[in-house]
């Protein structure tokens, strides 16, 4: 049996057997299978949201994410000194991203515009966007299109991203947990560090279909 069989074999036996009387007679949809058992831990280990950050912060490294920590006073320098450090010229930013977030940065603010080319937002050095949720125990980063992050394409393009995360707010220890809170119609885009990929030779290449630089901001977490 070769490894595709097994795992359709798997997703058969998960599944409970259809009720074909009733698929027929027009009172179930076709392929409806009815409620699937979710048994499995919403979450692994209790842990404070001090305990959340500092895995979060563990994972992100781990994947070559660059993680800042910062309270609120000190966001607006953290931003400029890390756009600073990158020679960032020009900074992308999402139409409700706080005003003051970037307000000592030494870059031209360009305005996600629905107009823009591919090409001028690769032009771009950087974005700073917020975020919707951060998952600790998988180091990622969720986007939804909310007004503090953007386009999905914004984040995208530029090869450099700066995320805020507003911890504890943000910050979930799960996936479950994060499922429970997002809005599935929305446009998500789950984010675990720069964006890369492999060849069969397991060389890495990073910024394929992403920014090959992803800095979080941890705001709240000191």
């Amino acid at each position: 049996m070769s490894s595709k069989d097994r795992i359709l074999a798997r997703i058969r036996r998960a599944l409970p057997e259809p009720e074909a009387p009733r698929r027929a007679s027009g009172a179930e949809p076709a392929g409806d299978t009815g409620d699937i058992p979710r048994d499995y831990l919403h979450v692994h280990g209790d842990r404070t949201p001090a305990e959340s950050a500092d895995l979060l912060a563990a994972h992100l490294s781990e994947y070559r994410a660059k993680v800042h920590r910062t309270d609120a006073a000190g966001l607006p320098a953290l931003l400029a000194r890390l756009l600073a450090a990158r020679g960032a010229r020009t900074v992308l930013v999402p139409p409700a991203l706080p005003a003051h977030w970037l307000a000592a940065a030494d870059a031209a603010l360009v305005r996600d515009r629905a107009e823009s080319t591919p090409y001028e937002l690769d032009a771009v050095d950087s974005v700073v966007t917020g975020c919707a949720l951060a998952v600790a125990e998988t180091g990622t980063i969720v986007l939804d299109g909310g007004p503090d992050q953007g386009r999905r394409r914004i984040t995208l393009i530029p090869d450099h991203h700066v995320c805020v995360v507003r911890v504890p707010d943000q910050l979930v220890d799960s996936v479950p947990q994060a499922l429970a809170r997002l809005d599935p119609t929305r446009p998500l885009t789950w984010i675990s560090g720069p964006s890369a990929t492999s060849d069969i030779e397991l060389d890495r290449v990073e910024g394929v279909h992403g920014p090959r630089t992803l800095e979080v901001v941890l705001l709240g977490a000191q």
